[in-house]
């Protein structure tokens, strides 16, 4: 893929630094206009989204989070972003306030997880906060999922050069999700590494019709698995 890479990933204040990284050539600088163009798609769909769907769904949701459980409608948390930059990345809350939201993943039937929290979880209507932090700048509609801290630590462990995948801006869906991996693959060797050749793929192959493919096929798949 391009890419030779040692990590040795530590926090800094609000930056993860990487140690001893030694970037061969990508072709990202080769890409400027398509990146430019991506992210004038990601203005203006975000704009859309937000100005014709989020000013009146999300205070419906936020509402439902209200009245199912005690805490804020936001949950804030810090994830890993492009060039390996910590962000704050917005969600719905879904899950019951606790100490260990930003060191161990949601599992299975998980009992932090809220009522109405299942739901938006199973639909990703938690997500949706995300298309603000596409606005500005922060993310992109397309692109690898940002992991917490903890989960880049441990996805080090199994993969040499991780942090390939911190190139470009974090996406709320993208090429693994397209695939149909969803959800947390803590511990999961196998999975963690499919994820990550997947968003290594996209790294070194990103153009404007890939992301297109990559956003028809989360469609499908949200699409099946309402029907399901």
């Amino acid at each position: 893929m391009g890419v030779k890479t040692e990590n040795t990933l530590r926090a800094v204040r609000e930056h993860w630094l990487t140690a001893d990284r030694e970037w061969i050539h990508d072709g990202i600088e080769d890409r400027r206009g398509y990146f430019l163009v991506k992210r004038s798609f990601d203005m203006a769909v975000s704009f859309l989204v937000i100005a014709g769907i989020l000013c009146w769904l999300l205070p419906l949701l936020a509402l439902l989070i209200k009245l199912d459980s005690k805490g804020p409608v936001l949950f804030i948390q810090k994830r890993v972003g492009r060039n390996a930059r910590l962000f704050n990345c917005y969600k719905l809350r879904s899950m019951l306030r606790n100490d260990l939201a930003d060191e161990r993943p949601v599992y299975g039937n998980d009992a932090r997880i809220t009522r109405l929290g299942n739901w938006l979880r199973r639909t990703h209507l938690d997500e949706l906060p995300q298309f603000f932090n596409v606005l500005l700048g922060s993310m992109s509609i397309v692109g690898p999922r940002p992991y917490m801290p903890a989960d880049c630590r441990q996805f080090d462990e199994f993969v040499l050069d991780g942090a390939f995948r911190h190139r470009v801006r974090p996406g709320i869906t993208g090429m693994a999700q397209a695939m149909g991996l969803h959800g947390s693959a803590s511990g999961d060797r196998r999975v963690i590494v499919q994820r990550y050749r997947w968003d290594a793929y996209y790294v070194s192959n990103a153009d404007f019709g890939l992301d297109i493919r990559i956003l028809r096929n989360t469609v499908l798949l949200l699409s099946r698995r309402g029907r399901g």
